[in-house]
Parts: structure tokens; C-alpha cells; sequence
């Protein structure tokens, strides 16, 4: 059975920029994939060289086990992208932009499943707008739709979240999870590192045009030797442990400590400077720890 995905040395320059440098990836049928990486990383020209938007100076990229240079119709009929970019055309509805876009990919009687992701998507009430009428988030619902029309094996979700509320992302993901239950391949890039630890059982983290991490997420989270006290005292922090501190929240102060043992220690100071804790709680790392954690190191 062939992965997913399968991405092998691809290298990419534009000019003085180097914006890929030996990219080697796979992700298997089914997997809740996560591409993280800061502004510049390289995310969006990786997706756009498995879209077939731009041309790899070397290396190779296979979509469902078709090159997407030599056996480019097969890899582009395999994909769904959402792009970050907010593009329409403002000349049609939202039904007439999804019908055509089915008609891209040569499907035909499609309109059951273009209703069921209208639907999904909360735009069956939009289904008759003119695309220039809608606001930012109604846009960006109708790139995910237009993803989907043609019911693709893979699809590649890039910041599909941004600028949206808050009731269309839990919408979405329900919809997403759906898709992934079914059998479709996910691949997420976005900077709700929240959402990349909800959802991805497996991380790739990009940095300067190349992977610097690759793991299970819950194995990025274990390379996290730290974690967080939160205290809200009575009371001034005692001068050793403002160095711990990792900011504050609210009215509390938030220190980053390398084990159980530190705490034990930080809490003993505290009961010697004579304060009093009004409110106490430990916070385990999360993604966006490990991922700087991660830029950090690499």
C-alpha cells in the first residue's frame, strides 16, 4: 500500500532563498498529520510543490503513489488543498463556485454531496449569495468546501482557522474528524498549536526549510523536561525563585521548574518568606512548549 504522502529530498530556491532544504516525509493513509513551523519555515511552499503550484529544483513527491510531475492529473485528482489566501471568484454563488469547481475534476451529479459539505459547513443559508457578499469567515468556509467537492484521499488544511469564530472551528474539526474517521488522509498547518495537539497523532515541525522534528505528538511533549507552577500569594515571591519565573498570569506569577523535586524546594521557599499561597496549581507542558522548545534547540 502506498503512503499518503511521500516526499523525498525535495529542495526549493527562489532567488537568494533557500525556502527547502532536503524535505523527507511520509505520512500513511488515514493519519491526522500536523506541519508546524514559524513565519518562513517553508510550510506553504511544501504544500504548494504537492499541489503542483511550484516546481521542486530537485527531489521528488508522490500523492497516493503518483508523482505530482509525471502522473500530475492522478496527484492533483488525489488532493484537496485549503490555501491560506482568501481567493474567489466574485462572479458566482457559492453553489455555482462549488458546481464548477466539481466540474474541474470531470465529476458529475455531485450536487448530493456538494448540499451534505454546504451543510457541514453552515452555508446552506449562503448557498444562493453572490461570493463578493460574503464576510471573511463565509469566504474561507467556501475554500474548505471547494477542497472537498471532489472527495479527495488527502487533504491539506493551511491555517484553515484563521480569522474565523470561534463556533465555525469547532464545526470545522467536527467535520474534519468525520473525514479522518472515514479514511481521509489529513495534513494541518496552522498556529493554534492547540488545535495541531487536539488533533494530530503525528507532528513535523519545519524550520529554515528543513524538518528539525519528527514524532508522535505525544512524544514531542515527553522531550519537554519542565513544567509550571502557578501561585497567586499574599505576599512579595522570594528573590531565588524570580528567576524561575516564566511571566505572569492575571495576578498570579507563573514559574517553569525542571522537576517535582524543584517544586517541593520553591514551595518551602515561599512558606520561609512568609507567604501566603491564596491559589496553587501545576501546568504540564503543551505543544507550543515543546515547539519552542524545539526552535529553541535546533
Amino acid at each position: 500500500m502506498p503512503a499518503a504522502i511521500e516526499i523525498r529530498d525535495v529542495h526549493k530556491r527562489f532567488g537568494d532563498l533557500q525556502a527547502l532544504s532536503g524535505i523527507d516525509l511520509e505520512v500513511s493513509e488515514g493519519e491526522f498529520f500536523g506541519l508546524l513551523g514559524p513565519n518562513g519555515a517553508g510550510k506553504t511552499t511544501l504544500i504548494s510543490v504537492l499541489a503542483g503550484l511550484v516546481r521542486a529544483d530537485r527531489g521528488s513527491a508522490r500523492i497516493m503513489g503518483h508523482e505530482v510531475r509525471a502522473d500530475y492529473r492522478a496527484a492533483r485528482r488525489a488532493l484537496g488543498v485549503v490555501p491560506q489566501e482568501l481567493v474567489f471568484d466574485p462572479f458566482f454563488t457559492v453553489r455555482e463556485t462549488l458546481h464548477l469547481q466539481s466540474g474541474y475534476f470531470g465529476m458529475r451529479n455531485n450536487r448530493a454531496w456538494i448540499e451534505e459539505v454546504m451543510h457541514n459547513l453552515d452555508l446552506t443559508s449562503k448557498a444562493d449569495v453572490n461570493m463578493r457578499s460574503l464576510s471573511g469567515g463565509m469566504k474561507r468556509r467556501v475554500l474548505v468546501a471547494q477542497a472537498l467537492v471532489h472527495k479527495p484521499p488527502v487533504i491539506v488544511l493551511d491555517e484553515p482557522t484563521a480569522g474565523v469564530d470561534v463556533e465555525l472551528r469547532q464545526a470545522l474539526w467536527q467535520f474534519i474528524r468525520r473525514l479522518n474517521r472515514d479514511g481521509h488522509t489529513i495534513v494541518l498547518t496552522t498556529h493554534y498549536l492547540e488545535e495541531a495537539e487536539a488533533l494530530c497523532a503525528r507532528i513535523a515541525m519545519l524550520k529554515q526549510g528543513r524538518v528539525v522534528a519528527l514524532d508522535s505528538t505525544a512524544n514531542l511533549l515527553k522531550r519537554v523536561h519542565h513544567l509550571f507552577l502557578r501561585l497567586r500569594l499574599q505576599g512579595e515571591l522570594p528573590a531565588e525563585l524570580r528567576a524561575l519565573e516564566h511571566g505572569s498570569d492575571a495576578d498570579a506569577r507563573v514559574l517553569r521548574l525542571k522537576g517535582y523535586d524543584d517544586v517541593e524546594q520553591a514551595l518551602a521557599s515561599v512558606r520561609r518568606a512568609g507567604c501566603r499561597i491564596e491559589e496553587m496549581e501545576l501546568v504540564q507542558p503543551d505543544l507550543e512548549d515543546a515547539f519552542v522548545d524545539v526552535m529553541r534547540r535546533s
